[in-house]
Formats: structure tokens, sequence, C-alpha cells
């Protein structure tokens, strides 16, 4: 069984409100003062921290970090008061943010430091397609590389829908190991999941690891959302789940929809969302936007690589993959669009 924080019921925490981190004026002045002398030296992102000075809010951002890689897994930053900023100034504003917490990595083949999660038209049954680039419902996963922290700002929010979802990885370890322990150990063998395109040059087209590993006793997760293990058998049927891998992964969905188990959270507008990418599972319902051109739903997205001394330890069989987040995460594939 594992214990500690770390492996939260979802129920327990909803209305306790605890992981809510709420900005108080001092912390917004120099966020504030921060974004002026951004503006002024006119740096553009990515910049360091030390672009962004927060001499006092740096270390309520060091305790967050302490929150995400050793407590709960999760913060939401909520006050940053969105309504006074222009879009590139939240750009900005973020960068700084996220610069305190690590280091941004490329989340996909165009490049992108600062993602854009919004309705691009695509869908999941596109195998070239990504998550974040439809409007549709998203069940639970970690995202691609093996990184730190995810991290999303909420610039504008959905009509109606789009609902954040977590729930620790952790809690399903331990209700695997009680109720399917079969199953939990199927988790740690070795999965094929389809890069979908974003495969750095010289690489399969798909690649190969286990949903659950552990090293020096904590253990880590690396579930997909269940399109990737489907679309991998564009490239070979023998990279199709097993039937036992197929009823884990769907075992893992079951358990993570659980009412009682999962957290639920509304984005409002100026919402910065920092997940363990590690322990953590996100899901996210599906949402309809505004008619309006310049009001569809838009969140920025930031994967952050952490200190090698403050991120969780990862098995070999993981370690391997994140030397793509050491080199800059996903490199740059010639020919994808360099915009969104």
């Amino acid at each position: 069984m594992i214990t500690g924080p770390g492996a939260w019921i979802g129920s327990e925490i909803q209305r306790d409100e605890s992981w809510i981190h709420r900005l108080d004026a001092a912390a917004i002045e120099e966020i504030d003062a921060a974004l002026a002398h951004v503006t002024r030296a006119g740096a553009r992102i990515p910049f360091t921290a030390e672009v962004f000075p927060l001499p006092c809010f740096a270390a309520e951002l060091d305790n967050i970090l302490d929150e995400i890689e050793r407590g709960r897994g999760f913060v939401l930053v909520r006050g940053v008061p969105r309504a006074r900023y222009t879009d590139a100034h939240c750009e900005l504003l973020y960068w700084g943010l996220g610069a305190h917490l690590g280091t941004p990595v490329s989340q996909n083949a165009r490049g992108h430091l600062l993602g854009h999660v919004r309705d691009e038209g695509r869908i999941h049954a596109d195998p070239s397609a990504r998550g974040y680039q439809t409007n549709e419902r998203m069940d639970f996963h970690t995202d691609m590389l093996p990184v730190d922290v995810l991290g999303l700002f909420c610039l504008r929010a959905a009509k109606s829908g789009g609902a954040s979802k977590l729930v620790s990885a952790l809690t399903i370890h331990n209700v695997l190991r009680e109720e399917r322990p079969d199953l939990l150990e199927a988790l740690y063998g070795m999965f094929h999941v389809d890069w979908r395109g974003e495969e750095p040059p010289g690489e399969r087209p798909w690649f190969r690891l286990p949903m659950f590993s552990e090293r020096d006793g904590q253990v880590s997760c690396r579930i997909n959302s269940l399109p990737y293990y489907d679309s991998a058998a564009r490239h070979g049927e023998q990279y199709r789940p097993t039937a036992i891998q197929r009823e884990a992964l769907e075992a893992v969905q079951e358990i993570a929809n659980r009412p009682e188990l999962m957290l639920t959270m509304d984005f409002q507008e100026g919402d910065v969302q920092l997940i363990n990418n590690h322990i953590l599972l996100h899901a996210r319902e599906a949402y309809e936007d505004h008619p309006e051109p310049g009001r569809e739903r838009h969140l920025l997205r930031m994967w952050i690589a952490v200190s090698d001394d403050r991120r969780r330890p990862l098995a070999d069989s993981v370690a391997g993959r994140y030397r793509w987040v050491h080199e800059g995460g996903i490199p740059v594939k010639a020919g994808a669009a360099t915009t969104g």
C-alpha cells in the first residue's frame, strides 16, 4: 500500500480548497513589477527567471514546487488579475512564473515552449492529432514525455464544459493491488505507444515503456490516452495491446473515473494549474466554444523540467526516455508548423 500525501482521495479534498494557492496583494504587486521589468527590457520568450524578478514571491513558488514534488502533486494558483493584461502580457507573466519553477521544454514537433491548448478542429480518431488540439473529452493520462511539471494558464474559458479532472495514480495503484493484482502486474510490463507523428529524427514512430515503474521505493506512472495505444497498431499488429494489457488500461480508466477518487476543477481566467506528471493523471471534459471569434477557450501550456535534485527518481526503463527532457523536449521536425 502506497501512503503519503500523493496517494489522495478526491472526495476527501474536493471542498477543503487547501490545494488552491490564492495570491495576495503583495504577490500581485511583485508580479506586476516583474512584468513591467521584462516589458521594459524588451525580453522575449524564452527568458530566464532573473529577467522576471520576484524578490519575495519566488520563495512561495519554491514552496509550491515542493508541494508538487513531495506533497499532493498539484496546486492551483488563483488570483492573477487576467482582465488587466493583454494576451501577450499573460504569456510573459506565465513564462516568468514557470521559469522560477524550472526549465520549460518543447512540447511538440513544432518546437513550442509555450503551447496553446485550443480547438484546432481536429479529432482523436486522426492518428496524427493530439488531444489538446480537439474540443473532445480527453481520458485520464499523463503527457507524452516524462517531463516533471505540467502547467496550464487559463487565458479564456469555454462557453460550457472543459472541466479539468485529476486523480492520483498512486491511489489507482493501491486500488489495483487490492482489486486486480494481475492487472497491476501487467501494467509493470512493456507497452507500445504511438508517437503520433512527433517522433524525433531517427526514432521509431512508436515507443516502448511500462505504465507503472519504481525507483528508490517511489512509484511513477506513464499512462497515456487510450487512442495512443490503439494507433500504435498502424505500425504493425505486434504493437497492439494484448488482451490483458487492454483490460488493464480500461481498468485504470474505470478506477480513475470513480467519482469518489477524482477531483474536479473549473478554470477561472487567470488560473494557473501545476501538476506532477509522474504521479497524477489528468483528464478534461468536452467543451463548447463561444461562437464569437476571439472568445474561444484558450489555455497556455508549459512542460517544465525541474532540477535533478528536486525531481522524482525514475526507473531505468523510463529514465532513458527522460533524456529527451534533458535535451530540451521534443525536437523540432522539418516541415512542422511553427505557429499556433
